[in-house]
């Protein structure tokens, strides 16, 4: 099932996949993935997690998220916003077969920022931390995500990966494999004008895509990974898209931009 929220201006989706609809957003039925991209190469995002659900005796992807430290995972505030039992699989590539490689981790706390507002993901604020039950083993499959420093803003057209189990386009096929799609950049001043997004982009967030390719159902929490400095560093985390289309043109992806909240990550983690 997919959570969707509409704005009073801009309908947006969200991009989560949630089991029962509540009375503000609406449901639809899909389990598609990353809208164009193409299939990662297994393990090339080894900081990237499936976030699952327990429901009906087995658990459901419904999210990304990015492994930031060893005991805890980033990833989008309403995708954990409503009381579950939550496990997260990292080591993960093909959601519908086993490797051996996949350490399942569940979930001991959930902070969600205390600005969010799950009324309307355009206010902002849509970030969590997850705090496991269990330090994860970080080997060749399992790594730890780059963070950028507070305040950092790229500049436009910067490349960057979006990678998730989401939509491959909308109302697309299924594919259980991990996908990565490039997004470059949209700066904000182009992301917030008139035919864009307009205000309902606010500066701590960030565009990126916004043309074939784009985060879709699925792919909410997980990581904008942008080439800086000779690395991939999680700038984002993937947020919302239009209503009209994951793909809508002039409509980027949403990201919750990282770097303006590392101060409150660091405080939650202590």
């Amino acid at each position: 099932m997919l959570r969707v929220v509409l704005l009073t201006v801009l309908a947006s989706l969200v991009l989560a996949e949630m089991a029962r609809p509540e009375p503000k957003y609406l449901e639809d039925v899909a389990d598609e993935r990353v809208v164009g991209g193409e299939v990662a190469f297994p393990h090339s995002w080894p900081w990237q997690i499936s976030l699952q659900y327990l429901s009906g005796g087995r658990y459901h992807h419904t999210c990304g998220g990015s492994l930031i430290e060893r005991g805890w995972v980033m990833t989008a505030a309403h995708c954990v916003d409503r009381s579950r039992t939550w496990r997260v699989v990292l080591g993960e590539h093909d959601l519908n077969s086993d490797s051996g490689r996949e350490q399942i981790i569940s979930v001991s706390r959930v902070y969600i920022h205390s600005g969010w507002n799950s009324a309307s993901v355009a206010n902002g604020y849509d970030i969590a931390l997850l705090r496991l039950s269990s330090e994860a083993t970080l080997n060749s499959y399992v790594q730890l995500a780059t963070l950028p420093p507070s305040g950092q803003i790229l500049p436009n057209a910067n490349p960057c990966y979006i990678t998730g189990w989401g939509l491959t386009s909308t109302g697309g096929n299924l594919s259980p494999q991990l996908k990565q799609a490039l997004m470059p950049i949209v700066d904000h001043k182009t992301c917030s004008s008139s035919g864009w997004w307009g205000s309902t982009v606010k500066d701590t967030m960030v565009c990126a895509g916004g043309y074939a390719e784009a985060g879709c159902n699925g792919d909410s929490g997980g990581p904008l990974n942008c080439s800086w400095g000779g690395r991939y560093v999680v700038h984002g985390i993937a947020s919302f898209v239009s209503g009209y289309g994951c793909d809508t043109y002039q409509k980027p992806t949403v990201f919750t931009r990282v770097s303006e909240y590392i101060d409150w990550m660091k405080q939650t983690m202590g």
